[in-house]
Parts: structure tokens; C-alpha cells; sequence
């Protein structure tokens, strides 16, 4: 299972990463647009948008290519570890095992 992360603290990126492998997620994580985005996307299983942090172009563009593949996206407002790990339990339906593979 593979995540994007578009947006968030560039000193964070690390813990975003390791969170995102305790829930058995790949995450790869875009804290600023360098070149065309949406060429280093891929076709994850999830879209995360940081919306506080992300410029409206990065967000306008990531939005678009995760529409075109049929990408689910979640826009969670604040960047920090604790609101992602709590997405990641409500997307995981707080599955005890941590491994979303196990329950999704």
C-alpha cells in the first residue's frame, strides 16, 4: 500500500515517512514543488493533502492528477504527526494490527 503526501514541514518529512510505515503504508512525501509534480507521482492508494501548508498550485495540480488515476484524497487541515496519525486510524478503521494491508 502507497501513500503521497503533498505538503507539510520539511523537518517533519522523516516522521511523516515512519508514521505512514507503522500503519503498513510506503509513503513518499512532497513538502515543496520542486519541478512537475505530478510527473513524481505514480498511482498511490492515497492522496494526503496538508492543506495548511501546501501552496494552491502544488494542491491544484496533485488534485488533478490523483482525480485522473481514480486517487482517493484527504485533505487534512493541520501538518502535524498527531493529525496524521489520527487520519491513518480512522482510514485503518483502528485495526489493532497497525498493517491497514491486513484490514483494507
Amino acid at each position: 500500500m502507497s501513500v503521497v503526501i503533498i505538503g507539510g514541514n520539511e523537518r517533519m518529512v522523516c516522521q511523516y515517512e515512519s508514521i505512514c510505515k507503522s500503519y503498513g503504508y510506503k509513503a513518499k512525501v512532497f513538502a515543496k514543488e520542486r519541478g512537475a509534480i505530478r510527473k513524481k507521482l505514480g498511482v498511490p492508494d492515497l492522496l494526503i493533502l496538508f492543506t495548511t501548508t501546501v501552496s494552491h498550485k502544488m494542491a491544484v495540480s496533485a488534485a488533478q492528477e490523483a482525480r485522473r488515476n481514480n486517487v482517493p484524497i484527504a485533505h487534512i487541515h493541520s501538518s502535524s504527526a498527531a493529525a496524521l496519525s489520527q487520519f491513518l486510524d480512522e482510514h485503518c478503521n483502528g485495526c489493532s494490527k497497525r498493517n491497514c494491508a491486513d484490514c483494507c
